[in-house]
């Protein structure tokens, strides 16, 4: 049961980490231009928030430390164990907090789209593929540079008219070629 928590909880960490790497979809696609800039501070955030162990590069350690912080959280009586009881509260709370969120996104847009749709899903696999590419080294551990060059590719490959500023209509269309070349894989 131990193994079985302890590799939910490393798989969420990286997904946390290739959230930002993604193309910006749901919501953010709704929304208005997008400079370079942005691009930049967003990533910075995220970066700092991923970078557990403030030593300028995202790798095991990070997880490692996430994993531990998620774990604590979860062991209410904090004996070192996690009780089925405790894990089980924990989810029910994650499931609370998502459903929260969808719930104000979906009265943001004035209807329940996602809801209707069961959710993004099928997610988890491309988190992981984006920050494997953006460990463009290999060497197992992503430096702030590496992290804002995969981001900023991206943002220049959704850029059709290169002027450094995505529009909603250009993040829709990356988005719909996204999901096109990944049917195709």
């Amino acid at each position: 049961m131990m193994k079985k928590i302890a590799l939910i909880l490393a798989t969420g960490s990286l997904l946390a980490g290739g959230a930002v790497l993604a193309q910006p979809t749901g919501d953010r696609a709704e929304r208005g231009p997008m400079t370079r800039e942005a691009v930049v501070e967003r990533t910075d955030a995220r970066f700092a928030k991923m970078d557990a162990n403030g030593d300028g590069v995202l790798n095991t350690a990070d997880r490692e430390a996430r994993l531990a912080e998620r774990f604590a959280r979860m062991d209410a009586d904090s004996n070192g164990a996690i009780t089925q009881a405790e894990f089980m509260a924990a989810a029910e709370a994650r499931g609370e907090m998502r459903k929260e969120r969808r719930e104000a996104r979906a009265e943001k847009r004035g209807g329940d789209r996602m809801m209707r749709r069961g959710g993004r899903g099928g997610r988890h696999g491309h988190g992981m593929m984006m920050m494997k590419k953006a460990d463009t080294n290999q060497d197992g551990q992503i430096t702030k540079a590496e992290f804002q060059a995969a981001a900023l590719a991206r943002f220049d490959k959704a850029d059709a008219d290169g002027n450094g500023t995505l529009t909603a209509e250009e993040r829709r269309a990356a988005h719909k070629a996204m999901r096109a070349q990944h049917r195709c894989n």
